[in-house]
């Protein structure tokens, strides 16, 4: 994943997922990129990848709170399950790679186990 393919890959969720009510980009540069997409006010997925840190942050964020996040710190990925937001989970499942596409698919579910829109 890179800030390129990720901007692509942001723009054709978006057209994808009707349930995402606007993006803000809060920043962007030819190596950086930080963005949200609101499924409502206090309901969003907020992005981030930074290409010189090889860093990527993909988070579902709720009243101010993450439920769900999937990180990858210089290429190295961690999961933050819905069950226990604030531990990182390195095993098996939690170090795999993970695009865009399977991260919303996975907050799909999260939000459906929790009955959220």
């Amino acid at each position: 994943m890179n800030v390129a393919d990720l901007s692509v890959d942001l723009q054709n969720e978006l057209k994808r997922r009707k349930y995402f009510t606007q993006m803000d980009i809060l920043e962007q540069t030819s190596s950086l990129l930080k963005a949200r997409l609101y499924i409502s006010n206090d309901l969003f997925v907020q992005i981030y990848r930074n290409d010189r840190y090889d860093t990527t942050n993909l988070a579902l964020i709720y009243n101010g709170n993450r439920l769900f996040a999937r990180d990858e710190l210089d290429g190295k990925w961690h999961r933050h399950t819905q069950s226990a937001p604030e531990e990182h989970d390195v095993g098996g499942e939690g170090s795999k790679a993970i695009s865009l596409t399977e991260f919303l698919d996975e907050v799909e579910v999260v939000l459906s186990e929790m009955n959220l829109p």
